[in-house]
């Protein structure tokens, strides 16, 4: 375990150059005092290990040492083969490079382990687009791509409903969604910008207001500039999108509906409509003597809320609004018709 430990403290030092005590102490899940006792051990087994002392000090190698330490087991290099989308690779033009990077790392892998790239594609795969949607990658992401990887500012005009707005943007990231490609970006403050309305995951009023999500399909014009920005040393891309992502499921939910359940319909809410917000209600609702249970319950809207529910048919029971529950009972009179008459193959039997 502590072997493993002092590997990685080696490979962290070797790929940042300079860390703190806390860094390294948040990376490796040990304590400062810890990582003081494991730069000692380095030391002493002749890893150049220096510290600067100081507030603002920390440790480094020493001399360009670099570690000739590239064993990897057979779970590392299989993780390390399942990490790649495939769909995403290839929309952002990396498909060739990740292809070239895989020879080489199976290259370099023990001979006992240069299976694992085939086996492991035979074993798992991941396909990124929903279901009956046709994916298409958006002409100008290969372009957007390189300006988040350079940190450079883009110039850009998207669609936004019938108009185009053009805007400056620092690009931070990219998240692939359901086949939906999205850029989180901050925008430089120019004009009207603080009127924007996010394409993609809702804003968080209690967030920095500069920074927005845009469908990248939406944009009709990219020009990526020669000077580079300084990127937000906070900034965690996976935090930020699963923030805005929950925002703005909860921002979809704008009507209330009041129903009354049996418990096979209270077992199957979750099923059929937002887990959020059928966990949400169920919490909140109130059971009666004969097991049913009242929620209230938020849908997108009338028709999203009629469409779902009806699935769960006489396991629930529609209490308001009165148009709903109209909807319902016309649902309800229009089914028992067309069961309660006799059909033709009653008829010949």
């Amino acid at each position: 375990m502590r072997a493993a430990r002092l590997i990685k403290m080696v490979l962290l030092l070797q790929s940042r150059r300079e860390m703190t005590a806390r860094q390294l102490a948040d990376e490796l899940e040990v304590s400062e005092r810890t990582v003081a006792r494991d730069v000692l051990a380095l030391s002493e087994a002749g890893v150049p290990v220096y510290a600067d002392r100081g507030r603002a000090g920390g440790y480094r190698l020493m001399g360009g040492y670099r570690t000739r330490l590239t064993g990897m087991g057979r779970s590392e290099a299989e993780a390390l083969f399942l990490s790649g989308v495939p769909s995403a690779l290839r929309d952002l033009g990396l498909d060739d490079a990740a292809s070239a990077a895989r020879l080489k790392v199976s290259a370099a892998l023990d001979p006992s382990l240069r299976d694992v790239h085939d086996s492991t594609a035979q074993r798992f795969h991941l396909d990124a687009p929903g279901w009956w949607q046709a994916p298409e990658t958006p002409a100008l992401l290969p372009a957007l791509a390189d300006a988040v990887w350079s940190d450079r500012p883009v110039r850009v005009r998207y669609r936004r409903k019938e108009t185009e707005v053009e805007r400056e943007l620092e690009p931070h990231g990219l998240v692939l969604k359901a086949g939906q490609w999205y850029l989180a970006a901050r925008v430089v403050a120019d004009g009207d910008a603080r009127r924007d309305t996010a394409e993609g995951p809702a804003q968080d009023a209690a967030s920095d207001s500069r920074w927005r999500v845009y469908r990248v399909d939406r944009f009709t014009e990219i020009t990526v500039r020669d000077t580079h920005f300084t990127r937000d040393a906070d900034f965690d891309l996976a935090a930020f999108w699963t923030e805005r992502a929950a925002a703005f499921a909860r921002s979809l939910l704008r009507t209330e509906v009041t129903l009354r359940l049996s418990p096979a319909g209270t077992r199957r809410l979750r099923h059929v409509t937002s887990r959020a917000a059928a966990d949400e209600a169920l919490a909140a609702g109130t059971a009666d003597e004969q097991g049913r249970t009242t929620v209230t319950l938020r849908v997108e809207d009338e028709e999203v809320g009629y469409e779902q529910l009806l699935t769960l048919g006489p396991e629930c029971e529609v209490l308001a609004p009165p148009s709903l529950r109209a909807r319902f009972a016309e649902a309800a009179r229009r089914t028992a018709a067309l069961y309660g008459a006799p059909s033709a193959a009653d008829g010949q039997r």
